[in-house]
C-alpha cells in the first residue's frame, strides 16, 4: 500500500475530523447528517494516521511529494 495522502492533506483531515466531532458532540448536528459527519471523521482520522486514500488511488490523485530517483 503506497502512502498518497501527504503532511498538509494529513493536517487538514485532522483539523475537519476534530471539527465534525465537535458539531456532533454539541448537539449542533443530529441525527442521520451528525452520523454522517461522524463516519467522515473516523474515516478522515484512519486515513491520516494510515496515509493512504483508496479514493485518491481510483481517481490518481496524489498529495505526497515526489520522490527523488
Amino acid at each position: 500500500m503506497k502512502q498518497n495522502v501527504g503532511s498538509a492533506d494529513k493536517i487538514i483531515r485532522i483539523l475537519l475530523a476534530i471539527v465534525f466531532m465537535t458539531l456532533f458532540m454539541t448537539d449542533t448536528v443530529t441525527g442521520t447528517p451528525g452520523l454522517v459527519l461522524v463516519t467522515l471523521a473516523v474515516v478522515f482520522v484512519l486515513t491520516s494516521l494510515v496515509g493512504f486514500c483508496p479514493i485518491y488511488r481510483i481517481i490518481g490523485v496524489s498529495t505526497c511529494p515526489a520522490k527523488k530517483a
